[in-house]
């Protein structure tokens, strides 16, 4: 299925540029694509060599076994081939847990190692096996409980209640997750998606046994010594006092405090801009707290948090993070040929100007259902790509406005889909696979049930 739908979007591309007089911008946009496409496996690099680094640390930790056997029995029922103790469990967990909370940043370091590790129980290379497309379907799905993107985008285009799209939106992503588990545990049954009896058999033989992954921490790690506890007690305890003061201020807002500044002010003006950052800070709502810290404390809390673990379970961090940076350096360089394929035919399905005679011809119909024609576009494109489509929902937020009905239904849209052509160019591409079987179709019916969720939820909630 993705050499049908690769290869027409290609051939729709060149005959609607055909058609529209745009072949000049389809050409420009294949070799710009395909140079960014480049640029954005480069920019991976780092991210994946340093992320995949810290998931080192919390595998010989221990903490990546701890938290699989936590979660065992629902991850053992969505992920029957898969031992419950292998590294691909708590990979995964950790995967769905930063996708939840809005960290895609961390998520997809996380969901790679756990293709990875799915790949060492793979008898077939290059074929997708059925935890590789259930766990991608469920990553397609967009399971998140806070869209802090979105939710950001609004605040900044002047909504007056940024937040009100966060149920609908955990609803609708709710709808696709449930369907993409369902459709997946329904298409691998059919005979057309089906692996060998032999491929199942020794998959089933490979997951038993599991010679070459052995069970999470992979050494014993050693005792900390004193140092290091207090080390870690001294970190998280500084952490927190700069999460206090940061977000409460409770020392610098005392009136005393307030009344010394301003006299530090009138004898030493220059020291004015320090006091006003320090002393003065700007009062926040708890909608804007909230945001800010799962937009920029997470990602170091759980950084520093994951290495913290390691430090206090006598892990040689340093260490840990080089080598697991090197497995990520060489997933990184991996990727590029298919994120190569992907970007270049999206970028000239946008440049052939098909989005527009989609809108004026499918967007007739969606009318007819409480879908502007106006939002078809975003439904198109959020599949396709994610730059594209928070770009299309900021337009929508300018000309209409963010809490209009047109931009509440496409930040919940957002909200509900995923860059399904995306996400499996990185993460089949991570390793080496190139026949998807079901993971494709269970995607886009998962965005199906997103867009159909999304529609009526926003009728409900804001019609």
């Amino acid at each position: 299925m993705m050499n049908w739908i690769w290869i027409g979007l290609l051939v729709f591309s060149i005959l609607c540029a055909g058609f529209t007089g745009q072949m000049q911008a389809l050409t420009l946009a294949s070799f710009e694509s395909a140079q960014e496409a480049v640029w954005l496996a480069l920019k991976l690099v780092g991210i994946m060599a340093f992320w995949l680094g810290v998931m080192r640390v919390a595998q010989d930790s221990g903490l990546m076994g701890s938290i699989a056997r936590l979660l065992r029995r629902p991850m053992r029922w969505l992920f029957p081939d898969v031992p419950p103790e292998h590294p691909a469990m708590s990979a995964m967990i950790m995967n769905f847990g930063a996708n939840m909370i809005g960290l895609a940043n961390a998520a997809t370091p996380f969901g790679i190692k756990a293709m990875v590790e799915l790949d060492k129980l793979n008898r077939h290379r290059g074929t997708a096996t059925n935890a590789m497309c259930l766990f991608l379907a469920i990553n397609t799905s967009s399971l998140s409980l806070f869209p802090t993107g979105t939710m950001g985008l609004r605040a900044a285009a002047g909504s007056k209640d940024p937040a009100s799209i966060w149920l609908p939106t955990l609803l609708a992503t709710a709808c696709s997750t449930l369907t993409a588990i369902a459709v997946v545990k329904l298409l691998q049954r059919l005979r057309r998606y089906q692996l060998p009896a032999e491929g199942v058999q020794a998959e089933v033989q490979a997951a038993a046994a599991a010679p070459e992954t052995p069970v999470v921490p992979l050494a014993a790690p050693a005792v900390a010594g004193p140092a290091a506890r207090i080390f870690v007690w001294l970190s998280l305890a500084g952490f927190l006092a700069a999460l206090l003061y940061h977000h409460l201020g409770l020392v610098w807002r005392v009136e005393r405090v307030a009344t010394a500044a301003e006299a530090l002010r009138s004898l030493a003006p220059w020291l004015d801009p320090l006091l006003g950052r320090l002393i003065d800070p700007p009062a926040l709502g708890v909608g804007t707290l909230v945001k800010n810290a799962f937009s920029f404390w997470a990602i170091p809390a759980l950084m520093g948090g994951l290495l913290l673990y390691g430090v206090a379970r006598g892990v040689r961090v340093y260490e840990s993070v080089v080598e697991g940076a090197k497995e990520g350096f060489q997933v990184a360089v991996r990727i590029i040929p298919y994120l190569v394929a992907i970007l270049v035919v999206v970028a000239m399905f946008k440049a052939s100007g098909a989005m527009d005679l989609l809108k004026a011809t499918v967007g007739r119909l969606t009318e007819l259902v409480g879908m502007p024609a106006e939002a078809v576009p975003m439904a198109i494109i959020r599949p396709l790509s994610g730059n594209g489509a928070f770009a299309y929902m900021s337009s929508i937020f300018t000309q209409y406005g963010p809490d209009s009905y047109l931009g509440q239904m496409v930040s919940v849209i957002q909200g509900s889909m995923e860059t399904t052509l995306y996400v499996l160019a990185v993460y089949f591409g991570a390793v080496g696979v190139f026949r998807v079987r079901h993971a494709l179709a269970a995607g886009l019916l998962a965005d199906l049930a997103g867009v159909i969720a999304a529609v009526v939820l926003t009728s409900l909630f804001f019609g």
